[in-house]
């Protein structure tokens, strides 16, 4: 075997450099390429590095392969359940991504030991803890004694060796950027060992129809840390949400060749773990105050639940004669945009004011349908005016001040209904949807067309 020879390796975007330099020729990135061993080796006779399940097989008619429906397996924890499309499927490969702290290992330390006790055992692998912090952990979460097996390792090898002994039914790797192969010299975390855990494991779990779990860490921007084929080489990317002053946790589904993409499952944080919300309009209007000026209700969807969360809107006149715009929760772009449509197709004057708006709750909203909610609650900031009590708003506004069409909207009149609320405004395209849902709920639907149109409605 020849001697390793030295590569360089760009930490953000994954591209090599026979030299280092300053800046990433590919991606942009300062400082970020980092030198790493590469050994050559030899190929293998008659076979290649990486053998998948059936490669020996040449090609098949479509029509001519079987499928066979294979149920899903329950994690014990119904909103994990939705967000993966319905539970567990058999051999796939699950990227749950998240902040320090914001309770990922917890999360899948309850699902270790609620899916031991239903569907056999777990091994669960953790890189970053030992064993007896695990237990630790688990006599918090108050697990029972399930078969839950704990090995402290990073070597993949290793933990490769330990799923072919025990033959687990699920295994949990915590977490990919700890975990490293003894076929590169390079270090953990790097590109090359991110890449190569992750294809080791996926193969692991295609051929022994496992699924397999792995943590992943976020980069200071928020997005996953490693090489951007990590999200390709799984079957599912969740990301784990939340402030951590506040008490609810959120996981949103942005891969799943499973099932939907973007739906998003709502947990509570207790001395006793995460507990899955049932009713989250319910738990982000709770403590909103009804008559008071800037504050709108909107119905959004993620994924296939309507959500009902409140948009706090404050405009107060600017000392400067210019005004800021300061936006959490929803795209401060976006903002921009929305205000620039109320003083041209609405005639509000906001250039001298400084415009404040929070998504109550921490949740972040990225859904066209809640700008005709933006609209309303600064509208009603403005004037210093509450929107009528019982009028919830969604709709999508353009730039020439019309009120598009949304989808589902008898879903979201439905959920407003069901939380009381006794008006809906609505776009026109969506009126015929909102007769339908309305002959069956309590709740009256106003269509508009124009962003003056639903003001007119909004404070009637």
């Amino acid at each position: 075997m020849k001697s390793p020879r030295a590569i360089f390796v760009c930490q953000e975007c994954g591209s090599q450099s026979p030299k280092w330099m300053g800046r990433c020729a590919d991606c942009g990135a300062w400082n970020s390429l980092v030198e790493e061993r590469v050994a050559e080796e030899p190929r293998p006779a008659g076979g290649q590095r990486y053998a998948t399940r059936g490669s020996e097989a040449g090609a098949r008619r479509y029509d001519e392969i079987e499928t066979a429906a294979r149920p899903r397996l329950t994690a014990g924890i119904d909103e994990f359940d939705r967000v993966l499309g319905g539970g567990i499927v058999p051999g796939s490969l699950v990227l749950l991504g998240g902040e320090p702290g914001i309770g990922k290992s917890t999360l899948l330390l309850q699902v270790a030991g609620r899916f031991a006790s239903s569907h056999g055992p777990v091994l669960y692998s953790s890189g970053e803890e030992s064993e007896h912090q695990l237990k630790l952990r688990g006599e918090r979460l108050g697990l029972d004694r399930p078969p839950l097996f704990l090995l402290a390792e990073t070597c993949l090898e290793r933990v490769l060796e330990e799923m072919e002994r025990l033959r687990p039914a699920l295994l949990i790797l915590d977490s990919v950027q700890t975990a490293f192969s003894m076929k590169l010299p390079s270090a953990p975390g790097s590109i090359g060992q991110v890449r190569e855990v992750a294809t080791q494991l996926l193969f692991a779990a295609k051929a022994r129809e496992v699924p397999v779990f792995l943590v992943g860490h976020v980069t200071k921007e928020g997005s996953l840390a490693g090489p951007k084929s990590l999200e390709h080489i799984v079957d599912t990317v969740l990301y784990f949400e939340g402030e951590r002053h506040h008490s609810h946790r959120v996981i949103r589904a942005v891969k799943n060749r499973f099932g939907a993409v973007s739906e998003l499952g709502v947990f509570e944080m207790t001395g006793h773990g995460l507990e899955p919300v049932q009713n989250p309009s319910a738990l982000f209007l709770a403590e909103r105050q009804a008559a008071a000026p800037g504050s709108s209700v909107v119905c959004c969807m993620e994924g296939s639940r309507p959500i009902l969360v409140e948009i706090q809107a404050l405009v107060s006149a600017s000392p400067y004669g210019s005004g800021r715009r300061t936006a959490i929760g929803i795209d401060q772009n976006r903002l921009a945009l929305l205000l620039a449509v109320l003083e041209k197709r609405a005639g509000l004057s906001l250039g001298g004011d400084d415009v404040y708006l929070n998504i109550a709750g921490g949740l972040s909203v990225d859904e066209p349908a809640a700008d005709l909610g933006v609209v309303t609650a600064v509208a009603s900031s403005l004037r210093n005016r509450p929107i009528l009590p019982g009028t919830a708003v969604f709709g999508e506004v353009g730039l020439g001040g019309e009120v598009r069409t949304v989808t589902q909207a008898a879903r979201r009149i439905r959920e407003a209904a069901q939380m009381g609320f006794t008006r809906c405004i609505l776009p026109g395209g969506n009126a015929g949807a909102a007769d339908e849902a309305a002959a069956h709920q309590a709740c009256e639907t106003i269509p508009v067309a124009t962003v003056s149109a639903a003001l007119d409605h909004a404070f009637a």
